[in-house]
């Protein structure tokens, strides 16, 4: 084992989202955790020159960093159609791989390894465009044939695939985890101000796009079994034409009571975690869910949908919501929300469950396993 080489495109992607974060996370772990004699390298597509330096300042001690030379687009489409097949040992972190035909036998050292994140395609394919839908069940085809192992986040996942795809026994399950990045900064006051932190507030942190939930926690705000907190988004907009503004105002919600910060860097992140009364991941559907256990991280009381990867990763540390139809589970979630808002008591024990919960996941334990898979291949 000399050179893991990692396909790490998701970290210039124009929303990185949960696999952005979880791309520059495990990468990091795989550095400091690498084996005596190994290292690791990158793989990306056509990159600028700030795109490359920014990769490098995020992932330090990456040994090189390889640009194919195609947009991301066209390297999308070349590996589905099984074009620029790349010898080596590499791990994908996500579908997003030069999958082919190899022999592993005389060539041990050439070996593919992906991850599969979710099985939303499948499960919720009403959530993701047609183009995204059809490309992600093309490379999990392509995987089903060629990789040599398929790493998902969540037994959950594991699960879902095993009825739709043949993967044998090539699975393995290795999580994700809250950054060890994500502490307090000095001047959280002043941040604080800056976002215009209110004192008590709602929490959701993820991509604006459909199957996070948004419509139906936003819609619960207006219900007389509310609170009376605002709500904070955290997170870049994505497909799907989810326009924040225009829900709440449907909703008859007035202007301030709901407000979409947009992408924040992890400072602010850190900030706003620490001071919610409240985290909401309302999500349709998920394959892990790392704000979840960020926000475990902060001792941030969390109410979560019943998304089977969610309640997994929960262990029980948060209130579980039932999704349901979508004004049964707008109803449900505002009632979980204001019995957090209403009972300290509560609150606390969910604090300190989910501080617990936290610390059971690492980035570090995770990058082990990727190299023990590698070593078993």
């Amino acid at each position: 084992m000399s050179d893991l080489r990692v396909v790490i495109d998701q970290m210039v992607g124009r929303v990185p989202g949960g696999i952005g974060r979880y791309a520059t996370e495990l990468t990091r772990a795989l550095i400091a955790t690498a084996p005596p004699g190994a290292e690791v390298s990158g793989i990306v597509s056509s990159v600028t020159e700030d795109e490359r330096a920014g990769i490098m300042g995020a992932a330090p001690g990456l040994a090189r960093l390889h640009a194919t030379g195609l947009r991301r687009r066209e390297l999308s489409l070349a590996w589905q159609l099984g074009v620029g097949r790349m010898p080596g040992m590499i791990h994908a972190m996500s579908l997003l791989a030069p999958l082919g035909r190899h022999d592993r036998v005389n060539d041990p050292g050439s070996q593919v390894a992906v991850t599969i994140h979710d099985a939303v395609p499948w499960t919720h394919p009403e959530t993701l465009t047609p183009r995204g839908v059809s490309w992600h069940r093309a490379m999990a085809r392509r995987a089903e044939r060629f990789a040599d192992a398929i790493v998902v986040p969540t037994h959950a996942v594991a699960q879902q695939l095993s009825e739709i795809l043949d993967l044998g026994d090539r699975v393995r399950v290795i999580g994700a985890a809250a950054s060890p990045d994500l502490v307090l900064p000095v001047d959280a006051d002043d941040r604080a101000s800056r976002l215009g932190l209110p004192e008590r507030y709602v929490l959701a942190v993820g991509t604006l796009e459909p199957r996070k939930g948004l419509e139906p926690l936003i819609r619960s705000l207006a219900l007389p079994s509310s609170t009376d907190l605002p709500l904070l988004l955290i997170g870049s907009p994505g497909w799907g034409g989810v326009d924040v503004e225009s829900i709440a105002r449907d909703a008859g919600l007035p202007p301030d009571r709901v407000r979409a910060l947009g992408r924040v860097d992890d400072a602010d992140l850190a900030v706003a975690l620490d001071r919610a009364t409240v985290f909401v991941q309302p999500s349709l559907a998920e394959g892990f869910g790392i704000p979840l256990l960020e926000a475990f991280a902060f001792s941030t009381p969390v109410v979560h949908s019943d998304a089977p990867a969610l309640v997994e990763v929960a262990g029980g540390a948060g209130i579980i919501v039932t999704r349901g139809d979508a004004d049964a589970y707008g109803e449900r979630l505002a009632e979980a929300i204001a019995s957090v808002v209403a009972d300290g008591d509560l609150a606390e024990r969910l604090g300190v469950a989910g501080a617990d919960r936290a610390r059971s996941y690492s980035w570090r334990s995770s990058a082990e396993k990727v190299w023990q898979l590698h070593a078993s291949l």
